[in-house]
């Protein structure tokens, strides 16, 4: 969709206005080169990050050439009503999984898997929030554009606030409060708009209450109320930042390598972790930090906050109003969909998710500065925007090689042929994997499975086969722990796993034994 978006917005030459961006994006595809050649990050993920941030590096550029166009005001709209409508969609699809759970069906609804919570079909409430949030974003930008009348943006800010009271989440409140903020500070917003934004924490505030009234009267679950009586409002969120300011004091200099928090985190003694299985350190500064290390990771962070101020400062100038308002409430509402999901990213990654962040990426290139230029549209961006359509046109088939294996239908192939099949997956192969590791079916090279699958989430399943394999080749060192970071874990279904060190059997086995030696995470990486 974003490379047909790139075709069809004909970007000019963006300029030289994102140069810091760029550079933030190359650093970052150069450290998952590394992690994958000298590290042990499996080339299909390391292929996937590459693309990725290539991909956002194409839709920056593809913004910026955007507001170089004299009709850039128009195409912005054109994003707004994109976004106004995607907020509404999700917000229906939030009410009835509030108010008729009974019809999610799992393929065009979604069920919700946390009693009276909308989640919508991204299956993460915090997701839902922020795109509903930009829905909101974008109900604004209509408004300055003069794309839409007041008596439509009311109903419409009602809705798509209610649906963000409705997912509980704790990040779409302080984005309320955020645009509220927004409402107060920008002055050269029109009168209505800015009252809107005054609203919106009123109108959250009523809804709430009416949802809570609801409940009670009614017995029916209200998400609101449970996450009220929650003890750690963090949901683990301080202790995971505190296991990865210990490994970043552990490895300050080169990090653990791009990708690989979870492997480093997740084999790393934490008596006291938390007991989720975190594949991020659910806040950006720290996570670049702990995988790049503290220099590379400080320059990347000051060359993406550098050029978010380079946006802020031109969108805020008073030159940006100089051809009439609306030029410069484009660029504010841009901006402001970069900050909310920046807000976003300081608590979870919603940036490593292609539908935040390619069009985070082009509101960012369009509010940074650009000059009209008079020619026809770049013809690198054209190949750019063709590219990545055939590249997600191959990544959708690519991937049905590995979705075949989950979804067996009449007349697949054996288990064995589908997952051998998926381990030739470019972007995917990972997923295949996991499935050579923990199905209990005959695979070429188990040995191989494990090395790969385990550098993309260690669960208790992949642990378990894992510990075991390491046992049969003689590592005991390696499995005792492995073992033992599972433990950490307290997970229930480990119980029967860990029961045998309640017997007396003589000798015991390696789950209940300590390692002879301490044991480096460094040294499950496959060797060379």
């Amino acid at each position: 969709m974003w490379g047909v978006w790139v075709l069809a917005s004909q970007p000019l030459r963006p300029g030289r206005a994102g140069a810091p961006l760029w550079w933030a994006l190359g650093w970052m595809a150069a450290a998952a080169l590394w992690s994958w050649g000298p590290g042990g990050l499996p080339g299909s993920l390391a292929l996937s990050a590459v693309a990725m941030l290539g991909a956002a590096a194409l839709l920056l550029m593809a913004g910026a050439g955007a507001r170089a166009r004299p009709d850039a005001t128009s195409l912005f709209a054109s994003f707004c009503w994109a976004y106004v409508l995607t907020g509404l969609l999700n917000a229906g699809i939030g009410l009835l999984q509030v108010f008729a759970p009974s019809l999610g069906d799992g393929a065009w609804l979604s069920a919700s898997s946390i009693a009276g919570r909308a989640v919508g079909n991204l299956r993460q409430p915090n997701h839902l929030s922020s795109m509903l949030t930009w829905g909101l974003v974008a109900v604004v930008g209509l408004l300055e554009l003069r794309r839409l009348a007041v008596r439509w943006a009311v109903p419409m800010l009602v809705v798509l606030v209610a649906a963000v009271v409705l997912t509980a989440s704790r990040t779409g409140l302080v984005s309320v409060l955020l645009l509220a903020l927004w409402g107060l500070a920008d002055r050269r917003l029109r009168r209505s708009t800015r009252a809107l934004l005054l609203a919106t924490p009123l109108v959250y505030g009523a809804v709430w209450w009416g949802m809570a009234q609801w409940a009670a009267a009614t017995a029916h679950a209200f998400g609101g109320a449970a996450r009220l009586v929650e003890t750690d409002i963090s949901g683990s969120r301080f202790g995971i930042w505190a296991n990865t300011l210990e490994l970043i004091g552990q490895q300050p200099w080169a990090g653990v390598g791009w990708g690989e928090f979870n492997y480093a985190w997740t084999l790393t003694p934490f008596p006291g972790r938390p007991i989720a299985f975190f594949d991020h350190a659910h806040n950006l500064p720290l996570q670049l930090l702990v995988e790049l290390g503290l220099p590379l990771g400080t320059v990347v962070l000051a060359l993406l906050i550098w050029g978010l101020w380079r946006a802020a400062r031109h969108a805020w100038a008073p030159a940006a109003d100089a051809h009439g308002a609306e030029p410069g409430a484009a660029r504010r509402c841009a901006v402001m969909m970069v900050l909310m999901i920046g807000l976003h990213s300081l608590l979870e990654y919603p940036l490593w998710y292609a539908y935040f962040l390619l069009p985070a990426a082009w509101a960012w290139g369009f509010a940074l500065p650009a000059t009209a230029r008079i020619g026809p549209p770049s013809r690198a961006l054209v190949a750019g925007g063709s590219l990545l359509v055939l590249g997600t046109a191959v990544a959708v088939a690519d991937y049905q090689r590995v979705a075949s294996i989950f979804s067996a239908r009449a007349g697949s192939a054996p288990l064995e042929a589908r997952i051998r099949s998926g381990q030739q997956s470019l972007f995917f192969a990972h997923h295949a994997d996991y499935a050579a590791a923990t199905a209990g079916v005959p695979v070429a090279d188990p040995g191989a499975a494990f090395d790969r699958a385990t550098h993309f989430l260690l669960d208790t399943r992949l642990m378990k086969a894992w510990a075991q394999a390491l046992a049969a080749q003689g590592r005991e060192d390696e499995a005792r722990h492995l073992a033992q970071r599972l433990r950490e874990f307290r997970k229930p279904d480990t119980e029967e796993f860990f029961g045998a060190c309640d017997d007396q059997a003589v000798p015991l086995p390696f789950q209940c034994l300590p390692p002879q030696a301490p044991v480096n995470w460094r040294r499950y990486l496959p060797a060379d």
